[in-house]
């Protein structure tokens, strides 16, 4: 890993619009970020959980991202770097280390791509890739090992595609990134219960810009128009998400959620991992849904719920204090 001077560091934290404080020299080299137990004599971390303050009295790094209050906290080997929110901060500074992969424009000889797809500039495609019919690639996108792309499918600019994914029916905005193993675009869950005749699907799947898609996650094509992933969400792996679903803007959706058909979530959820969501509902914007509950009702701007079936989390907490009073024979 590249090491800097702090002043690059400070440099590009600024631009953020992170503000921080600080005697750390401009000119101290800076060789990694670590965990506070991991650092090392030239590291940066950061604090804000006290969960760790026995941990920070003895880390070795050479400055640590943390509010005022907790700063005599550190060793005299570590100086404080003052700023409002240190998670925020540090997060920004794994962005500066990490260098996001960018395409060598490069395409395998071992890929097979249809005559009527079309590949723009410098777009990389990896080995034993398989482009379908009526496929579009554009500028800079990145297909890894193994993926089946189309048939009607659209990548914009930026896009990247992680190895054995599967692509159909799909529109995928610029800047997004998706992890190995997804399914985009198959037929979703619907037939006829008694004749178990199927409903065939003729719609896709829309993810919009900046979206990121976890491991193993699965989106259904809508039966008709757009199944939805609003910009700047972030699916974690092994979700669920059934046809026509529409998602709102900055979703954060935990691991082994599912959500069932047609059920239209706002903008700003948090979902928490498993989690189940019935279909045809509305979800509100600004919802906390906690881990493991079960919805099966509407819920209005700003709830925030737990438990099956999911109920305000207040009620459930009370509740839950209730039942453990109980005394069983």
């Amino acid at each position: 890993m590249t090491s800097y001077i702090f002043k690059d560091i400070v440099d590009y934290l600024n631009r953020n619009s992170v503000k921080l404080e600080t005697n750390l020299s401009n000119n101290q080299i800076i060789e990694n970020v670590n965990s506070i137990e991991n650092a090392n004599s030239n590291d940066l971390i950061f604090f804000s959980d006290l969960k760790y303050l026995e941990s920070l009295n003895k880390t070795k790094a050479r400055g640590c991202f943390i509010i005022s209050k907790y700063k005599e906290n550190l060793p005299n080997n570590c100086e404080p770097i003052i700023v409002d929110n240190p998670y925020l901060a540090f997060t920004y500074l794994t962005n500066f280390f990490y260098k996001n992969i960018s395409s060598n424009g490069k395409i395998s000889s071992y890929s097979d791509i249809s005559k009527i797809s079309t590949i723009k500039k410098n777009v990389q495609i990896n080995n034993y890739v398989s482009i379908k019919d009526n496929v579009i690639v554009n500028n800079n996108a990145i297909i890894s090992e193994n993926s089946v792309i189309g048939p009607n499918v659209e990548i914009e600019e930026n896009v990247f595609i992680g190895p054995n994914s599967t692509i159909s029916n799909c529109i995928i905005k610029k800047n997004s990134y998706l992890k190995s193993n997804v399914v985009l675009g198959g037929t979703g869950f619907g037939f006829d219960t008694n004749q178990k005749v199927t409903f065939q699907h003729f719609g896709k799947v829309l993810i919009k810009e900046n979206v990121h898609i976890g491991s193993n996650t699965t989106i259904d094509r809508a039966t008709f128009g757009y199944t939805e992933i609003g910009d700047n969400s972030r699916l974690d792996n092994l979700i669920q998400i059934a046809h026509n679903v529409k998602i709102g803007k900055n979703a954060i959706i935990a691991a082994q959620v599912g959500i069932a058909g047609s059920t239209v979530i706002g903008n700003k959820v948090t979902i928490g991992g498993q989690a189940g969501i019935s279909g045809h509902l509305n979800i509100g914007n600004n919802v906390t849904i906690a881990a493991k509950s079960g919805v099966t009702r509407n819920l209005s701007d700003n709830s925030v719920v737990a438990g099956f079936p999911a109920i305000d989390i207040k009620k459930w907490k009370i509740n839950t204090i209730k039942f453990n009073k109980l005394k069983w024979n």
